[in-house]
């Protein structure tokens, strides 16, 4: 297919769809052949968007035998029999955020496969009996053990945490699930996906032979995309790509993994997954955005995360205790871990101290920005909004004037009105609130930049300027300060062959913390 007839599958969660379509599909299927002839009861944790859906798709074609959708794919290397078992899947997200609304989707999926089966189930039968009594006869009525997939488990518990709902929710979910532990006869395999741990419901409470695959080394890629399935598979996108933003194929290439990049789910399988979501979008776009943002990723944040605007520096290279990180309940493992789990923290590193954690990407740092800014500033979002855009376009085009000016309303009063932050320092805190603006306009930043002769305040990238930013309080000498310390420690030095002008910044800050005071750029040429 040429580039322009190639379909795209964008937010397609079918497998059956994508294939019967004609879509683009990462061949994925023997992953897929592994983990459906492994254990016999598995769960996979990964953030939404993640192709979590489809892979339940796929196994479920698999288990119902369409050996038509997968030919042509490494399955058919693998399967030989194609063996017909009843598959009885479950999604969860569709299931609401109140018991009422959990126990009416339960309804609706029972019912459906009750008369696919011939059930009538007795009046005010219970869901956890009419549970058993499907999974039950679907093995008996065909012969087969049945397969039992579960999609965002989570679902229905996250959006009810914090919420008088949750309890009569996790209670419903404790009855129903028990039955998997109780049906084992009847089952040939259950695969449970979600994105945070609740332990203390059925799912890992009662099925302690659940096998959590989330960490396998082998299955790292089972989910997203890796750099090399994006080269092999999408190369008239990525020339497109290349042709709108004037560059090379490999520096399109280099320019999807800044902002989508950097995901890893275990610390003995390191390579890079890209977000598909993310990327699918922008390949079949032809142009680089904040879509997995935009599809409501950082809704949950507020809930689980408390007062992260103050964390935020410390997110890049967290450690987190191994054990808790692989098996513990979100709702007691802390805000690292409930930032791994959807998607904002991923995996780095790690050592005998324990894994280490960092923000994957471009995209994701923005958001997270993004997110904590109005706190941080103590202004409206709309308001922050509306002046973290004109400030990236005075930044991107070198108008020092209007982006100081800019930069001055944004920290205005805030040093010093934000109680929050009085565990700091006041230059510390002018340094964090700025770093924190450039963030969230999508820079790439670094704080306190180590230098044999001094550590620089901020420095900041656009694409056609590097600023180097000295910030002096009045007291400690000021502008003069600070212009003193660039040129004598000739702190633009290092940056000034990569192509970008530099641009050396000396600001004066107010004592008390009332905001930006005044600015000079530095000559740097006279060093």
């Amino acid at each position: 297919m040429d580039g322009i007839s190639r379909r795209m599958p964008t937010g397609i969660q079918s497998f059956e769809e994508v294939r019967a379509g004609n879509y683009l599909y990462v061949d994925k299927t023997d992953l897929v052949w592994k983990i459906a002839n492994g254990e016999k009861f598995n769960y996979l944790s990964r953030p939404r968007r993640f192709g979590k859906s489809i892979l339940i798709d796929t196994l479920r074609c698999y288990f119902e035998g369409r050996r038509d959708l997968f030919e042509g794919l490494k399955i058919m290397e693998l399967e030989k029999d194609w063996e017909v078992h009843p598959v009885i899947r479950l999604d969860m997200s569709e299931a609401g955020n109140t018991a009422e609304e959990l126990r009416a989707y339960l309804d609706r999926a029972f019912g459906k496969l009750e008369r696919k089966y011939g059930i009538t189930p007795a009046v005010n039968t219970s869901h956890a009996a009419r549970f058993a009594n499907i999974i039950e006869t679907a093995s008996e009525t065909t012969g087969k053990s049945a397969v039992i997939l579960i999609d965002e488990y989570d679902s229905p518990l996250q959006h009810s945490w914090h919420t008088p709902e949750h309890e009569a929710c996790t209670a419903i979910y404790r009855s129903v699930f028990a039955i998997l532990k109780a049906d084992t006869q009847y089952e040939r395999f259950v695969f449970i996906t979600g994105i945070t741990k609740f332990t203390q419901i059925s799912l890992f409470s009662v099925l302690n032979n659940l096998t959590n695959i989330s960490f396998f080394p082998e299955y790292a890629p089972i989910c997203g995309i890796t750099v090399q399935e994006t080269v092999d598979n999408f190369q008239p996108e990525i020339k497109r790509l290349a042709e709108r933003y004037k560059c090379t194929e490999d520096e399109a290439v280099e320019k999807l993994r800044e902002y989508y990049d950097g995901y890893h789910f275990s610390e003995d399988n390191m390579v890079d997954i890209f977000n598909p979501y993310s990327l699918i979008n922008a390949l079949a776009q032809g142009k680089l955005g904040n879509f997995w943002v935009s599809s409501g990723a950082t809704s949950m944040l507020p809930k689980f995360v408390d007062d992260m605007e103050l964390h935020m520096r410390n997110y890049d290279n967290c450690y987190i205790d191994r054990d808790m990180l692989e098996s513990s309940d979100v709702t007691g493992g802390g805000a690292e871990l409930f930032l791994y789990q959807s998607g904002y923290l991923t995996i780095k590193g790690g050592d005998e101290s324990g894994t280490i954690l960092g923000i994957p990407n471009k995209e994701v740092r923005k958001a997270m920005y993004n997110v904590v800014l109005p706190a941080l500033t103590m202004r409206k979002q709309g308001e922050v909004q509306s002046t973290q855009i004109n400030f990236l376009r005075y930044m991107n085009n070198g108008m020092l004037p209007e982006a100081m000016k800019t930069l001055a309303a944004l920290i205005s009063d805030v040093p010093y009105s934000n109680k929050k932050l009085e565990c700091m320092d006041m230059e510390e805190r002018y340094r964090f609130i700025i770093s924190s603006v450039l963030n969230a306009i999508g820079l790439r930043v670094e704080v306190e930049r180590m230098m044999c002769v001094g550590r620089i305040d901020i420095v900041t990238w656009t694409s056609r300027y590097t600023y180097v930013m000295e910030l002096k309080l009045t007291k400690n000498g000021g502008m003069e300060a600070a212009e003193r310390q660039i040129k004598e420690n000739r702190y633009a030095e290092p940056f000034r062959a990569d192509g970008r002008e530099t641009v050396a910044l000396a600001i004066e800050l107010d004592d008390m913390g009332k905001g930006l005071l005044t600015w000079k750029r530095i000559d740097i040429d006279g060093e």
